[in-house]
């Protein structure tokens, strides 16, 4: 065997070191804004994405922002309160996502946090002392919501059912209040991992639950080298292990955003059809 001499052994460490810093990539931050204003928690629900399916309006299906809703509809109709990811409503998987739970008779509002200016944007990998600043600031939104939600004759608040995906699911998953009947958690996996300084995620008794996450999520699947988690799953199976009302579906090789995939669509079809006593 060949002998390696204490200067290709440093050569060969410092190879290794570099490789793994090259696997993590460079976060940044932009933006200072982290608590809405009184200006910017009412455009929250005002530029809100609505759908009102037709068995809410009695004629064709509403599609626009919120503080334009019909003042008449003929029906109460279930509805899902849905938090968009770090993107925001610009993603068109969402607006696609809303008109596809129209088609069922569900309707749906999507808050906009990007209503704050100036609001704290991130590429990841940032600091968790951020990212937590935009969790408290999502969980916000669900109040918001839920206050504006009190006043719409279409709404029927002993159906509701609350939602979101990536940074969006993070507040979901904690959310602890018994106002929504059920919770599906997309692309967010309910672990210690660098988005959170804990998971904190609630376990609501006789809340049901469903979590939808690729197998291979870019984020939070362990195939993230940087992580941060090496004994993680990839999914919210251990946050709820003794709460048999909570479901788990892992999607092999699907993207971040799964939304509208048909391995996505088919279990929240039946999670709310079930639920909403459709």
């Amino acid at each position: 065997m060949k002998k390696i001499s204490i200067l290709s052994l440093a050569i060969l460490l410092s190879l290794g070191l570099h490789a793994a810093q090259a696997q993590t990539p460079v976060g940044e931050v932009k933006g200072t804004a982290t608590v809405h204003t009184e200006a910017s928690a009412k455009g929250v629900m005002a530029g809100a994405q609505l759908v009102l399916p037709a068995q809410a309006t009695g004629g064709a299906a509403y599609v626009g922002a919120f503080k334009d809703a019909p003042a008449t509809v003929r029906n109460k109709v279930p509805l899902v309160v849905f938090l968009h990811g770090s993107s925001g409503l610009g993603l068109k998987a969402i607006g696609e996502w809303q008109q596809w739970l129209g088609s069922l008779g569900i309707a749906s509002v999507a808050p906009d946090s990007f209503a704050l200016p100036d609001r704290v944007t991130y590429k990841s990998p940032a600091s968790k002392e951020a990212y937590e600043k935009i969790h408290a600031l999502r969980r916000s939104e669900i109040t918001l919501a839920l206050q504006a939600l009190q006043a719409q004759p279409w709404a029927d608040m002993q159906r509701l059912v609350l939602a979101g995906t990536s940074e969006g699911a993070t507040a979901v998953a904690r959310y602890a209040g018994a106002e929504f009947a059920g919770r599906i958690i997309f692309s967010w996996s309910c672990e210690d991992n660098y988005f959170v300084e804990r998971p904190d995620t609630a376990v609501v008794p006789g809340q049901q639950v469903l979590n939808i996450i690729s197998a291979t999520d870019p984020f939070f699947s362990p195939t993230n080298t940087w992580l941060g988690n090496a004994s993680a799953s990839g999914h919210c199976a251990r946050a709820f292990k003794d709460h048999p009302q909570a479901s788990v579906v892992l999607i092999p090789g699907a993207p971040h955003t799964l939304l509208n995939l048909r391995a996505a669509r088919q279990p929240v079809q039946g999670f709310l059809v079930d639920l909403l006593k459709l």
